[in-house]
């Protein structure tokens, strides 16, 4: 599949038809140049978190929505918000995102390509649902540094072993690109586009209501994560210190040996 037949929807695509990581992120950058002319919409978190959409497209199987926030270091350096999402992805999403209750990795491509599935589990009567896409990572260490993470959802039937590793449960789509990005003020650009359709007998319109401020919950549920996570690393007492919780000197390791 080359670049330009490449168009990001929430239609799957087979195991054997995933395209390259180039076409990958020239659909994503793609949509990310296109999300500074939608539609603007809330502002959430104090302002934080700003939304966007765009109308379903003759190609498109649902609308797309966008947010984009701006983040100090007190939030997230740049090289935590791409240590979280730019790698181990999946693993991460579980930590932060209250529905996800596990994911299970499919299928490894590539260093920077994998098929991941996840399952989410909302409260009743909703089904659980599931969610199996490949992920796409590219990292640039030139300034501004920039890292973009592709979504695109995949249909694992036929295969075998993939289906045995896919979660069970209705089957929902979505398909994203993210940018996390160095700006000249020193604070870190996130930005995410993205469509979906929850499958099932929920109406596309009920998700849709709900789509801008539940993407832009990511945003808080991720800051506060990780600063938990922050904490945990500087309160943890180093595995080398004594009872008291101060790190041996040469004299205590010395008076020990007498």
């Amino acid at each position: 599949m080359s670049g330009s037949e490449l168009y990001l929807s929430i239609t799957p695509l087979k195991l054997s038809e995933i395209p390259s990581e180039d076409a990958t992120l020239k659909a994503g950058r793609d949509i990310l140049d296109e999300t500074a002319s939608w539609k603007q919409g809330k502002s959430y978190h104090h302002h934080l978190v700003k939304t966007s959409h765009r109308k379903k497209g003759p190609k498109d199987g649902a609308a797309w929505y966008a947010r984009v926030s701006e983040h100090d270091k007190e939030d997230a350096t740049f090289e935590e918000f791409w240590n979280k999402l730019g790698e181990n992805k999946a693993e991460n999403e579980m930590q932060y995102v209250p529905e996800i209750e596990k994911v299970q990795l499919i299928k490894q491509i590539s260093p920077n390509q994998s098929v991941w599935t996840l399952f989410y589990r909302f409260p009743p009567p909703v089904s659980p649902r599931v969610f199996t896409v490949v992920q796409t990572t590219w990292l640039s260490e030139t300034s501004p540094r920039t890292g973009i993470i592709v979504s695109i959802p995949v249909d694992v039937s036929g295969d075998a072993d993939a289906e045995k590793l896919e979660e069970k449960g209705v089957k929902g789509r979505y398909t994203s690109v993210e940018r996390v990005q160095e700006l000249d003020n020193g604070k870190v650009e996130w930005r995410m586009a993205t469509s979906s359709t929850p499958g099932g007998s929920i109406p596309q319109f009920v998700a849709d209501s709900s789509m801008a401020s539940t993407i832009s919950n990511d945003v808080k549920h991720f800051v506060a994560w990780l600063k938990g996570v922050r904490g945990s690393k500087e309160t943890a007492v180093p595995a080398s210190t004594t009872e008291n919780g101060v790190p041996p000197t040469a004299e205590t390791e010395v008076a020990g040996t007498a």
